[in-house]
């Protein structure tokens, strides 16, 4: 929508860059409802969007003009992002185009600080007045001025679903956006239920169900990204549970350890051979103990393991009747 004015030094003409759709139809109420008064020029702001009104000036006059333009409305303050102090220059005949910026805050709906205790009723619409002045001289003089409203109205997907009768209903509107506003949370957890049940992305306070969904017992000791890591893979360690393989991802996930760097080799269970036999690879002397195995980590000198831990995962993953040796090598990272 435009408004302009009169032609006498300085042709003023505003345009709302987003007009508000409510307007299009009118006296579509509910019975004994208050009905918005329609609105000659009106600016539709939605909450945390910037919406701008587009200014036009045009110098009418043979000589250049210095002007000033001046908002005020019963809106606050703060919403308004023109603040002109000096006064600018248009040369004869020429025309001139700017914006003036309106910012409503993002939680206008939810911040109960909107509401005063005079007005008890939310403030929708509001009213804003254009000064024009120019400068003679020393002098400064208000030459013309114009009247605006702004609407404020949540922003709403569900209205581009609606038949264009319903769009330009300003109840209708209002009557969507209060479903939509309702359901929208229940939407977009479902839109991201994986992440929901995902440990590693998961909210902490959900952790505790996932671990009992799939019969993990939470290890207070852990930091919190041990512990997801450890629920995200409870079912493998289920699985190659009394393996080697089981053994060395267990450590790995609940030390940090790279598995490179963690070793699991058995004890050879035969003694004294007789025939041909190689000493340490396919036999040794005195026997050994039967299902011994031996696990080697190999730890640079930074790093602190805590020995009683490893062992504490050694007993929990191996079988009951094998016997184990913890050997911890320290070496120095050099680069």
């Amino acid at each position: 929508m435009t408004q302009a004015i009169s032609r006498e030094t300085l042709a003023l003409s505003l345009t709302a860059m987003r007009s508000p759709e409510v307007l299009a139809s009118k006296g579509f109420t509910l019975k004994d409802s208050q009905a918005d008064e329609p609105i000659g020029n009106e600016l539709l702001l939605q909450p945390g969007e910037l919406g701008q009104m587009f200014v036009r000036l045009e110098n009418v006059a043979n000589r250049p003009i210095r002007w000033k333009l001046h908002i005020e409305g019963d809106f606050p303050s703060d919403w308004c992002g023109w603040h002109q102090t000096d006064f600018a220059d248009i040369p004869p005949h020429q025309k001139m185009e700017t914006e003036i910026d309106f910012l409503v805050p993002a939680d206008f709906f939810e911040n109960q600080s909107t509401l005063h205790p005079q007005h008890p009723r939310l403030q929708l619409n509001y009213q804003s007045q254009v000064y024009l002045y120019i400068e003679e001289g020393s002098e400064q003089r208000l030459i013309q001025y114009r009247i605006f409203h702004l609407s404020v109205r949540p922003s709403s997907s569900y209205l581009n679903y609606l038949p264009t009768l319903y769009r330009e209903v300003d109840f209708v509107g209002r009557f969507v956006s209060i479903l939509e506003q309702a359901f929208d949370p229940a939407v977009q957890t479902l839109d991201t239920l994986w992440a929901y049940l995902d440990p590693i992305t998961a909210p902490r306070t959900l952790l505790p169900f996932l671990a009992y969904w799939v019969g993990w017992e939470i290890d207070s000791s852990c930091d919190l990204e041990r512990q997801r890591l450890l629920i995200r893979n409870a079912i493998a360690l289920y699985r190659w549970h009394g393996t080697r393989y089981g053994l060395r991802l267990y450590i790995h996930l609940y030390t940090g350890l790279p598995l490179e760097q963690i070793n699991i080799r058995e004890v050879f269970d035969l003694g004294f051979v007789m025939g041909p036999t190689r000493i340490g690879e396919d036999s040794m002397l005195g026997g050994g103990c039967p299902y011994h195995f031996v696990v080697e980590l190999h730890v640079q000198q930074s790093e602190a393991i805590n020995e009683g831990l490893v062992r504490k995962i050694i007993e929990r993953q191996k079988p009951a009747f094998c016997a184990y040796d913890l050997d911890i090598h320290y070496f120095e990272n050099r680069l």
